[in-house]
């Protein structure tokens, strides 16, 4: 296993690509109105964050096991795959990579374009409630943190197949949630536009339903899987 700092610097590089990703295609589908339908910028965005999700996963899993994002770390955690000094510093680089991304895409694209989006921030449809809201970011995080405990990597063999998977699972729980909830299924994903770009409107919601997501995937994958 590397180093507890190079796992660290892992873990912000992943933390930032994903969270420049997932920004940068929402700002870049709204810069033509009219020109797609609805349909196919959700599936752009959702692709976006696919593809950019497998291939971090699938270069730095050898590193640091690839979490990039605290729903991840706090199924390895409560399912003693790691201890609370890790986890809490996984926690911290994710949230420092989150947040530099969205510093990043506001500082190079012009106001006009990340504002009306919010910076990326996830957001709540006005029909729906927090509690709502809740649940469907928490099943959609519970769905991608089973998915990337069942093929993640041990200390004695890799998965190749683990980064195609977790970003397939990404993509689909992104079409799902986006409509709804911007699609966070990450609180570094939320945290990062919310600090950068004081988007603060129901931002529990971003935290509370991920976070439940991934210790019930974390512990219904130790039930199903047990390990020996």
């Amino acid at each position: 296993m590397a180093s507890l700092p190079r796992r660290l610097l892992a873990e912000f590089l992943g933390s930032f690509a994903w969270v420049f990703v997932a920004i940068g295609a929402i700002c870049a589908v709204q810069l033509r109105p009219g020109s797609e339908t609805e349909a196919a910028r959700l599936l752009a965005v959702a692709a976006a964050q696919a593809g950019m999700v497998a291939a971090m996963v699938t270069l730095l899993a050898p590193v640091s096991g690839a979490h990039l994002n605290p729903a991840v770390t706090i199924a390895f955690w409560v399912t003693r795959r790691m201890n609370t000094l890790e986890a809490l510093a996984y926690w911290l680089v994710q949230f420092l990579g989150g947040y530099a991304a969205a510093a990043a895409i506001k500082t190079i694209l012009p106001a006009g374009i990340w504002r009306p989006v919010l910076l990326g921030a996830p957001w709540l449809a006005t029909d729906l409630l927090r509690v709502q809201g809740m649940l469907l970011e928490g099943v959609s995080t519970f769905l991608v943190v089973f998915v990337f405990l069942a093929l993640a990597a041990d200390a004695s063999r890799l998965n190749p197949g683990q980064g195609l998977a977790t970003g397939l699972a990404v993509g689909a729980a992104v079409l799902v949630a986006i409509p709804y909830t911007g699609a966070a299924l990450n609180p570094a994903r939320a945290l990062g536009p919310a600090v950068a770009g004081g988007f603060w409107a129901a931002h529990g919601v971003f935290w509370v339903g991920p976070l439940a997501g991934g210790v019930l995937a974390g512990w219904l994958h130790d039930i199903l899987f047990p390990r020996r």
